[in-house]
C-alpha cells in the first residue's frame, strides 16, 4: 500500500507542477505580447507610454502601460507572482522525489561517475544554486548595459553548465538538470529582481516619491530573458521521454541546440507582435537546426555496427531469428527484473510504463522500445543499474538487425 501511495503522490505532484506551469507559462506569454504590441498615441495620459485595444469573450479591453508608475497607487493592483513560485517549488519536489529518492535509477550512472546517493544531490543542490548566482552576477555587471553581449555570455553559460551536468549524471539525469538550472533562474528572476523592484515602485508611489526608471528596466530585462528560456525548458522537461534526445553521445550540443531553436521562435513571435513583421525565416533555421538534433541522435555509444542495425524494424522481428536467443538472455538479465508481471526490484509496485519483458511474446512486442531505449541509446537501464556492457548492447543490435532481413 505504501508503494501505491507513494506513485499517486508523484502523479499529484507532476499534476500541481503542470497545470502552475501553463498559469505561468501563459500570463508571461500575454504580458510579453501586450508589451510589445503597445501603441502610442497622442491623447495618452502623462506617463503612459502606449495603449492596446484586445478583444476577447465578446468583450473590448483597453489595456495601457506607465513607463515608470502612475501618478497616485491605484486602488486596486493584481500581482502576478504566485504562478512563478508555485511551479519552482513543485517542479523541486517532483526533483526530491523522482531524481533524489530514486536517485539510482534516474540519476546516477556509474559509468559517468561514481558517486553516492547523497553526493549526487549534494552536486544537484549546489549547481542550481551557483547557477542561480553566476547568472545574476553577470547580469549585475557591466555586461547588463548591452542585451546581445549579455544574450551571449549566457547562453555560452548555460551550454557550459550543461555539459557540466553530463560529466557528473546519467542524460537523463543532466537534461533534467539543464532545465531545473533554467527554471530556477527564472523563478529567482520573479523572487529577487522583479517582484522586489516593483515592491519598491509600489512604496515610493504610497510615500509620494517619484520612482526610479532603472528598477523598471531591470524588471523589464530579467523578464525578457524568461520569455526567452521558456521554450527550452519546456522541451528539457519532456525529454526523460525521449531517450534519442538524452541518452546519445551528443546530449549536451543538442541540449545547446534546442536553447537556439527556442529563442529563434520567441523572435518570430516577439517581432510579430511588436508590428516589426513576420520574419518567416526563422521557422526555416529552427526546422534545420531540428534536423542537426535529429542527426546527432544518431551517433550511438557502444555501437560499432550502428548503421546496420538501425534497419531493424519492431514488425520485422520474430522469435525464429537465429540471434533471438542471446538476446532474450540479455534482457532476462538487465531488463525483466523490473519489466515483469510482479518487479522484484524494490519500490517498483508494477512495471515501469507497464512495459513487460518476461516472456519471448513480451520482448517481440517491445523490440521497438528496446531498439531506442537500450540499442540507440543508453537510456535503458537508468543509470545503467544492472551494468549492462557493451558487448551485450550490440547482441540486442545483431538480433534487431538480422531480425529485418
Amino acid at each position: 500500500m505504501t508503494i501505491v501511495l507513494w506513485d499517486w503522490l508523484e502523479f499529484a505532484v507532476r499534476w500541481v507542477h503542470v497545470i502552475t506551469g501553463i498559469a505561468w507559462i501563459g500570463s508571461s506569454f500575454y504580458f510579453i505580447a501586450l508589451d510589445l504590441g503597445l501603441r502610442k498615441a497622442d491623447h495618452l495620459p502623462e506617463g503612459v507610454g502606449g495603449e492596446a485595444w484586445q478583444v476577447h469573450g465578446g468583450g473590448f479591453y483597453r489595456m495601457q502601460k506607465y513607463l515608470v508608475a502612475p501618478a497616485e497607487m491605484p486602488s486596486h493592483l493584481t500581482w502576478f507572482k504566485w504562478e512563478s513560485y508555485a511551479t519552482w517549488l513543485s517542479g523541486f519536489a517532483l526533483l526530491a522525489i523522482v531524481y533524489y529518492l530514486g536517485a539510482e535509477l534516474y540519476l546516477i550512472d556509474r559509468s559517468v561517475l561514481d558517486v553516492p546517493v547523497w553526493g549526487a544531490v549534494v552536486i544537484s543542490l549546489v549547481g542550481l544554486l551557483a547557477g542561480w548566482v553566476v547568472y545574476d552576477l553577470l547580469c549585475r555587471s557591466g555586461l547588463g548595459e548591452n542585451d546581445n553581449a549579455l544574450f551571449a555570455v549566457l547562453f555560452v553559460f548555460v551550454v557550459a553548465a550543461g555539459w557540466g551536468f553530463t560529466q557528473v549524471f546519467s542524460g537523463r539525469g543532466a537534461f533534467v538538470h539543464s532545465g531545473a538550472l533554467i527554471a530556477t533562474i527564472m523563478t529567482a528572476n520573479v523572487f529577487f529582481v522583479i517582484i522586489p523592484n516593483q515592491k519598491i515602485v509600489v512604496a515610493d508611489l504610497i510615500a509620494g516619491r517619484a520612482p526610479d526608471p532603472k528598477l523598471g528596466s531591470q524588471a523589464k530585462q530579467r523578464s525578457l530573458h524568461n520569455n526567452y528560456l521558456t521554450l527550452p525548458v519546456l522541451f528539457l522537461m519532456i525529454s526523460s521521454h525521449y531517450p534519442l534526445a538524452f541518452a546519445t553521445r551528443w546530449n549536451w550540443v543538442i541540449a545547446a541546440l534546442v536553447l537556439l531553436i527556442g529563442a529563434i521562435i520567441r523572435h518570430f513571435f516577439n517581432s510579430m507582435h511588436a508590428g516589426k513583421g513576420k520574419p518567416w525565416w526563422t521557422w526555416g533555421l529552427a526546422a534545420a537546426l531540428f534536423a542537426v538534433i535529429v542527426w546527432l541522435s544518431t551517433f550511438f555509444d557502444d555501437r560499432p555496427d550502428a548503421e546496420e542495425a538501425s534497419m531493424a524494424g519492431p514488425d520485422a522481428v520474430a522469435v525464429a531469428s537465429p540471434a533471438f536467443e542471446e538476446a532474450r538472455d540479455v534482457v532476462l538479465t538487465r531488463c525483466s527484473m523490473c519489466h515483469a508481471r510482479e518487479p522484484l526490484w524494490a519500490g517498483l509496485a508494477v512495471a515501469p510504463k507497464g512495459v513487460l519483458l518476461e516472456e519471448d511474446a513480451d520482448i517481440v512486442r517491445q523490440a521497438h522500445a528496446i531498439d531506442l531505449q537500450a540499442v540507440r541509446s543508453r537510456a535503458m537501464p537508468p543509470g545503467n543499474i544492472t551494468e549492462i556492457t557493451a558487448e551485450e548492447r550490440q547482441v540486442l543490435a545483431v538480433w534487431l538487425a538480422a531480425a529485418g532481413q
